[in-house]
């Protein structure tokens, strides 16, 4: 069968958009995932999604990393997908949707490429030695770096990801630097099992970390820079709790196109 998909970007993490709202495609089968997210013998992506319809909700976000296993929340992907959704008139300017951590409310602007999606409320955040563990929709090691530029992510963020505290669940490890008034951040992804250009939980994880780690609170916006261009996140802090909090990036469309899926 041939399959018609969209390719969107989000700073620079790639995904492959599905409509399956007439649940076409039986997307419980990891070879076929994994192969067209394959950059050599596939379409090529940090993941694959499908929008399906959901009671209740304008739809449902299926999300899949590239490895074909399930995912936790993507953050870029939940903001591309809600590009994607406003593409064919599905939502407008607002929607509420469905993702594996729950609701989600998002604006997207009229000219379709700027995202601003909430995230889930975060109380919990933990230390190990100088680094910060945080979920904010999927885990995340937050740690600091110097010269990140030019450090080995891959080399590094395996390590950690791969260590005995981690490596049966999995965590997506972050580096940070500060920059200008914002932060410098890159993510090795699990699932990806490499370094990402961008990473939406991962950016909030570390905005989060570093309010804490600063002894901020009240409203705050923290600008960050990735290696796929800027994000935005905003958020309420009193302390205890973080709330209210929004990741805010572009989400562009790519290309659309089909191909063969050879059962």
């Amino acid at each position: 069968m041939k399959l018609h998909f969209y390719k969107y970007r989000g700073a620079g993490n790639d995904f492959i958009l599905v409509d399956n709202r007439e649940i076409a495609v039986n997307h419980h089968n990891v070879e076929l995932i994994a192969g067209l997210c394959d950059r050599r013998f596939g379409i090529g992506g940090d993941g694959i999604m499908f929008l399906q319809n959901k009671e209740g909700y304008d739809f449902e976000m299926v999300y899949y990393n590239a490895d074909g296993q399930p995912s936790s929340m993507c953050g870029n992907g939940g903001r591309c997908i809600v590009a994607f959704a406003k593409f064919p008139g599905i939502i407008d300017s607002e929607t509420d949707f469905l993702a594996v951590d729950g609701p989600h409310h998002a604006k997207i602007s009229e000219t379709g490429d700027w995202v601003s999606l909430q995230m889930i409320d975060v109380d919990t955040i933990t230390k190990n030695a100088d680094a910060y563990v945080l979920n904010t929709g999927s885990p995340h090691y937050v740690t600091p770096a110097h010269d990140l530029a030019n450090k080995n992510v891959y080399a590094d963020g395996h390590a950690i990801r791969n260590n005995e505290t981690y490596k049966a669940n999995g965590i997506n490890v972050n580096f940070v630097e500060p920059k200008a008034n914002g932060y410098f951040v890159r993510t090795f992804e699990r699932g990806v099992e490499d370094e990402t250009y961008a990473c939406g939980t991962g950016v909030t994880a570390v905005a989060l970390a570093m309010a804490k780690h600063n002894n901020q609170t009240g409203s705050i916006e923290t600008p960050i820079k990735v290696l796929g261009g800027d994000l935005n996140i905003r958020f309420n802090y009193d302390g205890i709790s973080f709330t209210k909090i929004f990741l805010e990036g572009p989400a562009k469309l790519v290309f659309e196109g089909e191909v063969q899926i050879y059962k």
